[in-house]
């Protein structure tokens, strides 16, 4: 299979940061970190539901002021892009009305953009940015990859928002050699470890391996790293028996990993509604940043992707 990869994916230029306002300041560091490293022009992006009501002072009659709710918008956050030039970013602010992914969608088929950072909120029924909603939509839909700052994700100040470590989930579905390979040049550019994982479902452990090792396994998977990267990269490969979800948390606490990095093609408006799904729960309960590539981007990048089915199967490098 034919992978094409972006140079912008792993090297963006411009990075739009989805925002609230009032920010979450912690999603905001890492986006104004990446963009200081990369050189980046940072889109700081806000949607929103409610317009401004104001009254004539002609008449009693109450209006809907649209041109007033985006001025307001914009003022709330220019302190923020304040910040931003303030550290030597380049910086555009872009407020419109409507649903939060919608437009963030629309913006994205408008735009040269490489990467989108978002934060998400706890797992639960309500919330604007919450996985199952905004950040869920923007996963499984987006063109470009989607990094995202969950709840339990540890702020990166302390160790300068450095990238030393790349967990990759993967497996040997078609789509793999794409997602490995972006993780991959992630790993190159950022002179990380790279460590690629492969969870095998034991009720499937024998038709898994085939009749093969898990030496010969973890081969493979070492194999599916493009071959001008091989000399470029400390690459490490996991084959181990168990729940995927699990083993990639417990995988990338141990290996204090800096960055996850999911295909998404298997992530459904269903799985996320029943909170089920890996990319769901990893986005939810990982202590490092993800960063997933959906359906949109796998298939732009020569990967046959399949319909999501109603009930989530790990599939390999895609969740």
């Amino acid at each position: 299979m034919a992978v094409l990869l972006k140079p912008g994916w792993s090297k963006p230029s411009t990075i739009l940061f989805a925002t609230e306002i009032p920010a979450n300041e912690k999603t905001f560091a890492f986006a104004m970190a990446q963009a200081v490293e990369f050189g980046a022009k940072l889109i700081l992006f806000h949607s929103y539901d409610t317009l401004i009501v104001g009254a004539s002072e002609a008449s009693s009659i109450r209006y809907y002021d649209e041109a007033a709710a985006a001025r307001d918008e914009m003022e709330r956050l220019e302190p923020l892009a304040q910040r931003v030039r303030d550290a030597g970013v380049e910086c555009e602010s872009v407020v419109r009305p409507g649903m939060a992914a919608d437009q963030i969608l629309v913006l994205l088929s408008e735009r040269e953009i490489d990467r989108i950072v978002m934060g998400t909120h706890s797992p639960g029924p309500i919330g604007k940015l919450l996985v199952g909603s905004v950040a869920e939509a923007v996963v499984r839909t987006a063109q470009a990859p989607v990094y995202i700052v969950g709840p339990d994700v540890v702020d990166g100040k302390y160790r300068n928002f450095a990238t030393r470590t790349i967990l990759c989930g993967v497996s040997l579905h078609e789509s793999s050699p794409m997602v490995v390979g972006f993780a991959a040049e992630l790993a190159a550019q950022h002179k990380a470890h790279l460590i690629l994982q492969h969870v095998i479902l034991p009720q499937e452990r024998a038709a898994a391996l085939a009749g093969r090792s898990i030496d010969e396994l973890e081969a493979e998977l070492i194999a599916m790293v493009p071959a001008e990267l091989q000399s470029k990269v400390i690459v490490q490969a996991v084959a181990v028996p168990g729940d995927p979800t699990e083993e990639l948390l417990y995988q990338g606490r141990t290996q204090q990993a800096d960055l996850i990095v999911l295909g998404a093609q298997g992530a459904s408006a269903f799985a996320a509604a029943a909170r089920q799904g890996v990319v769901y729960k990893v986005l939810a309960h990982a202590h490092c940043p993800v960063m997933t590539l959906s359906p949109v981007v796998l298939a732009a990048s020569g990967a046959q992707v399949k319909k999501a089915r109603m009930v989530e199967a790990f599939l390999g490098a895609v969740f």
